[in-house]
Formats: C-alpha cells, structure tokens, sequence
C-alpha cells in the first residue's frame, strides 16, 4: 500500500456544522486541517453561532460556500438544501453541538437548516459537545446525551474539563480537533454503518516508553513513541468500549489522551502496580508498552562520575521482570491478552522470534513489527508486521497508518472474545 493511501479523510466529502456555542471560534482550525489534508468541506452555521464565527470566515478557510439557514429554502433549485448536503456528504462532523442543537436533533425537530440535515442524513455523524458545565450536567442535557449515544450513525464526544469562557473551571469544553478529526477518520474505516461492537468491553492498554533510573542525572529508557497504544485505546472508545490507559514517556500530541482514563507510569514496576489494580476489571489488556529491559538494583541519589557509572554496569542491574508473563499467569478465563514485539530481521527471523515470544509469555494474540525498516517501527506515523494467532497462525499485516492497523487489532481482539464467550456459555465446547 502506497503511504499516501492511508490517509483515510483525503478525498472525503466533510459537512461541517456550527451550532450557538463559545466553542465554535475552535471550528476554524478543524476546517484547515482538514483542508490541509485534502478532504473536501462544506459548512453549515446556525444564526447563534455566527456570533461566535462568521460564515466568511468558514467559506475562505473551506473553499466553499457557506450555508445558512436563509439559504434553506431557494426556489432556483431543483432539490431542498438540506436533502442535497445530506446525500453530498460521506462524513458529518458538528463541532460544536451545543445543547439546543442536541435537544432539536434527538427530538426529531427539523427547526433550521442544520437539524433539517441531520435528521436527512444516513451518514455517519461525530457530535462534539460543548456548553456550559451547569447546562452539561442538567438532567434535561444528560438525557438527551444518552440518548444520542444509541443512534447507530454518531460517535459522540463529551465534553472535557478545563477553564471555560464563562470562567468556570470544570467538564464543558469542546473535544480537541485532533480528537475530532481522529473520530471522522476512525468513521471512514469502519464505514457505515458504525460499528458499537465494542460497547460494554472494559481494554486496558499500556504505551509508551519506561523509565529506570540509574543516578540522580541518568536514566534507561528506549526510543517508543506510544502512539500505537494511545491510537488503539481511542479506536476502542469511538467504538463503544472503556479505556483505561497506562503509560509510561510519551512522544505524542498530548491532545490524543482526550477521553481516554489515563494513568502515568514511570518505571516497569509503577506500571506494574497500576496494571494489577485494574487487571480484574478488564476483558482486554493489550500490553503495547515499551518496557525497558534492564534496571538499577538502586538508584542512586547523586551523579555518578564516568568511571564509578561504568563499574555500575557489573553488578548493579538486573533484568526487568516481563510485565505480560506475570498478568498472563492471573489471566481470568474470559480475558484475551494481546501481546506487542518490536524485532529486527529478516521476515523468516521475526515470525520465528514471534511464535517463540507468544509461546514464552502465553498470550492469546502477539502483534510482531519490524523497527527496521522504513515507515515502520518507533516513532513511525505507520506500522505493520504479522499478527500470530492463538494457534500460531500468522497473519501478515501490511504497512498502514497505525490508526488503520489499530482497528484491524480491534476486529481479531473481538474474534476471540466471542470465542472465548461462547466456549464459557456453552458447556457442549467445553468437551
């Protein structure tokens, strides 16, 4: 697959809707991204919201004009304004959804331009949130939330926590457009309609790179950037699940970890001890971090000099324990355990390693990837490799975007947790 091919928005028709909240001045900057990365928009501004941001605006940073309400109904065309943008568009995004916009669209309330099309459209939708804390937290707003939710073409993003314009500090704040932009790719790969095949399933996902102290000025630590895990917790989540995400350093946009229970870690042995409060909770785990592979017998409070740090090295380190080979060894009958290895070598040299990995440490799926190789390994925007099934089966994964090869991670998972589901309820499989 060619790297440009994995772009999932580029060439995607995108309406872009802006309803009556503070947050829409954050819109513009979605609108250029996704310029930038070759979608195509069009924008829809309800009268509340072009006192916030003004339709010029929008249609110059769109390339497109911009629809209002008075652009509804016009007698020179041939179909309503609304049914032509509902079928036009392969994505919405409403950004921001303020809460009368909510209340109109789960009512079924075709008032304006922008509930007309939402309730024509068969598109998926991403829904971002954004209103006063009190007004999220009205029972009125939280019901009509839920009920959003159920709808089989929204993936709704709450609000998140933070300073807001009315200087309230607490949850109200629009999803980062990263975020967004991140859910209307994770639309374009699944298609419609959307799938909430994950909802109900508790993952817990490690990421990112530990740390293990040697002095007061040196430390161990390897090159991961922890954007495999932090793209295959927010996968799980826009499709229904729970994530709880334990990391250790991180080289990402921080704007990712938006919706996601996260929790630092900063050596092998605070991960573990997050790992093993929250292990008994989870029907996934997929240990994606980078755990280093040696550590201090005890660190050091000053700087050691050259000469005593090298002599260090003889007999003050010992083998980090295998965080995965001791949560297999409690692994409750219903959990599935993905595994992750990052190897070199030929293709012969990195299945054979794998198969051997996955057999060591006893887990259901084994994700292999070559760090050696271009467009794959740390710090990558892509990824790739073999997935080694439960009875060794191999299954080559092509180079794609990590965010593409997180849903494909996402669809083996829920495989084998059906299996595992089915052969628990069903005492004839056990025989």
């Amino acid at each position: 697959m060619k790297i440009d091919e994995t772009q999932k928005l580029k060439g995607q028709k995108i309406l872009v809707i802006v309803t009556g909240s503070i947050a829409a001045v954050k819109t513009p900057l979605l609108i250029s991204n996704l310029i930038k990365i070759g979608a195509e928009v069009r924008c829809i501004i309800t009268p509340s919201a072009s006192r916030f941001v003004g339709p010029v605006s929008l249609s110059t940073l769109s390339r497109n004009r911009c629809y209002e309400d008075k652009d509804q109904w016009d007698p020179r065309r041939g179909k309503p304004l609304h049914i032509e943008l509902a079928e036009w568009a392969d994505l919405i995004a409403i950004a921001p959804l303020s809460a009368s916009s909510l209340s109109r669209w789960v009512n079924g309330l075709s008032e304006g331009l922008a509930a007309s099309v939402l309730l024509a459209s068969e598109r998926p939708v991403i829904a971002a949130a954004a209103m006063n804390t009190a007004m999220w937290n009205n029972q009125a707003v939280i019901n009509n939330w839920r009920q959003l939710q159920e709808f089989q073409n929204v993936i709704t993003l709450s609000p998140s926590e933070g300073l807001l314009a009315c200087d309230r500090i607490g949850e109200g704040r629009m999803a980062n457009c990263e975020v967004i932009q991140l859910a209307l790719e994770s639309a374009a790969i699944q298609r419609f309609p959307l799938g909430k095949d994950w909802k109900g399933i508790n993952l817990l996902v490690t990421t990112g790179a530990t740390i293990e102290d040697i002095d007061a000025a040196r430390y161990l630590t390897n090159r991961s950037s922890g954007k495999m895990g932090v793209l295959l917790g927010q996968a799980a989540r826009f499709r229904g699940a729970k994530v709880d995400l334990i990391h250790g350093s991180l080289q990402i946009n921080p704007a990712l970890l938006e919706g996601l229970n996260s929790i630092e870690a900063r050596s092998a042995n605070d991960m573990l001890c997050a790992l093993e409060k929250l292990q008994t909770s989870a029907d996934v785990i997929a240990m994606a971090a980078a755990i280093a592979d040696i550590q201090s017998k005890k660190c050091s409070s000053v700087k050691l000099g050259k000469k005593k740090l090298l002599e260090s090295f003889e007999d003050k380190f010992e083998i980090v324990p295998d965080l995965l080979t001791r949560l297999v060894k409690r692994k409750q009958e219903n959990q599935v355990f993905l595994g992750f290895a990052a190897l070199t070598g030929s293709d012969g040299e990195i299945q054979k390693l794998a198969i051997s990995k996955k057999q060591d440490k006893g887990c259901d799926l084994l994700m292999a990837n070559p760090i050696d190789r271009l467009n794959q390994g740390f710090g990558s925007e892509f990824n790739g490799g073999w997935l080694i099934g439960p009875e060794n089966e191999m299954q080559k994964i092509p180079v794609n975007s990590k965010f593409s090869i997180a849903h494909d991670l996402l669809d083996a998972i829920k495989i084998q947790l059906m299996a595992k589901s089915e052969k628990i309820n069903n005492p004839v499989l056990n025989l």
